[in-house]
């Protein structure tokens, strides 16, 4: 084994290597258990496989490690990991701790912990990067660092003091929000709280539209009401109202209130509907123009960063007024068929008619029919004037339609890695 000494939070993001040189994932955290009398051993990483799936990897699979990537030695095994009692992850649990000097000379906050193996290839803990409070009332400065062996400190934790989550946050910068949905499942309740407050609105709303409802709850029950609003501000309105349908109605009636207007207007007008149809499914905030509008224009509405993909897949052209619930529909016009078609033609002369909306009272069940026998990935939802309220997409009914579990169901649990077991 490499003799080097790794810093965890460097170590995180880096690939993961099959004996063949092929990689097989990236490193996640790491994962170690408490010794009475010495250092914290290393018992293996948590890795992000393809799959979006954070599986474990035992130490004694490891080739090597270094700062730039780790090679494995052997089979892997792919179920999802699941922490065990006893175990702690660096990054999840133990950076951002606060600890107290053995010498009493203070208290300080752990920054980022190094591992590295001794004479017999075991690894654990080595050393601590600290940083000591600021000496400074700047609101920019930041106290001094020092480094620190395990036996130099000792854990720290007052009742009701939460743990710093700055450093977790930042790790979870570019995760897929399936993927830091996944994550922040997996954290302790109390930690998973802590890094939930420290999240920015916009990836704490993207990450609780992808789990499920009671964990959802859960959450903004902790946050508190302006906060939770604020959130749900951020969130899409059909996420937002499927959530919000589970709470008492005193609250609800709150969220709502202490909620943007408008972004509240489109939450009430969902909440009207039954969630298992297509107006409880639906987003009500599509893609509307008029049939004088042009490609370009169009063009330039698809390419809204914020905007899903699903809804991007299409332009519904409406008699005025241009927002739900608009005027009669005319028909779609698929983002395929605009990039045939000069950037100055009228929309109104290559709309699609013959596709048949879907009412808002339909089931989910036969909305789902219809997007695979027509192979789309969205659909006008209209209300029985024939005005268009929203768009159903593919994933809101996928949603609906797959298991509870679907987000931590497993279908297989292992597949070998090149090379042999260690």
């Amino acid at each position: 084994m490499s003799t080097q000494r790794v810093f965890v939070a460097r170590l995180a993001g880096c690939a993961v290597f099959d004996p063949a040189g092929d990689r097989i994932g990236k490193v996640r955290d790491v994962v170690v258990v408490y010794r009475s009398s010495a250092a914290p051993r290393v018992i293996g990483l948590v890795c992000e496989i393809p799959g979006r799936r954070q599986v474990f990897l035992s130490i004694g699979r490891v080739g090597s490690i270094s700062t730039g990537q780790v090679i494995t030695s052997g089979l892997m095994n792919v179920r999802r990991f699941k922490p065990r009692n006893g175990e702690v992850r660096i990054m999840a649990e133990l950076i951002g701790r606060r600890v107290d000097f053995a010498d009493a000379s203070g208290t300080a906050v752990i920054e980022d912990v190094a591992i590295e193996p001794n004479r017999l290839g075991e690894w654990s803990v080595s050393q601590l990067f600290l940083r000591k409070p600021k000496t400074s009332a700047s609101p920019f400065a930041k106290g001094p660092t020092t480094f620190a062996t395990w036996t130099e400190v000792r854990e720290h934790h007052r009742p009701g003091e939460a743990q710093s989550a700055e450093q977790l946050v930042a790790t979870f910068s570019e995760m897929h929000p399936a993927d830091l949905a996944n994550t922040l499942l997996d954290l302790p309740q109390q930690r998973r709280i802590e890094v939930a407050e420290e999240l920015p609105d916009e990836r704490l709303a993207d990450a609780l539209e992808e789990m499920p409802e009671d964990d959802q709850m859960d959450i903004l029950d902790r946050l508190g009401d302006e906060r939770a609003a604020d959130i749900l501000d951020q969130m899409e309105p059909d996420d937002a109202a499927d959530l919000l349908a589970q709470l008492p109605q005193g609250r609800l009636e709150l969220l709502l209130e202490l909620m943007e207007p408008e972004e509240a207007e489109d939450v009430r007008m969902l909440l009207r509907y039954s969630p298992d149809t297509a107006g409880g499914l639906m987003t009500p905030e599509p893609i509307i123009l008029s049939a004088d509008a042009t490609v370009a224009e169009a063009l330039a509405l698809i390419r809204r960063h914020e905007l899903h993909p699903a809804l991007a897949a299409a332009v519904f052209i409406t008699l005025p007024p241009f927002e739900t619930p608009t005027g009669r529909l005319l028909g779609v016009v698929h983002f395929q068929r605009m990039l045939r078609y000069p950037p100055h033609e009228r929309l109104g002369a290559i709309v699609d008619d013959t596709l048949e909306p879907v009412p808002a009272t339909a089931s989910a069940a036969a909305v789902a029919r219809m997007l695979a026998s027509y192979d789309l990935v969205s659909l006008p939802v209209v209300d029985q004037a024939h005005r268009l309220v929203g768009a159903i997409s593919v994933d809101d009914v996928l949603d609906y339609l797959l298991p509870d579990d679907w987000r931590s169901h497993d279908a297989d649990t292992s597949v070998p890695t090149q090379g042999a077991a260690g």
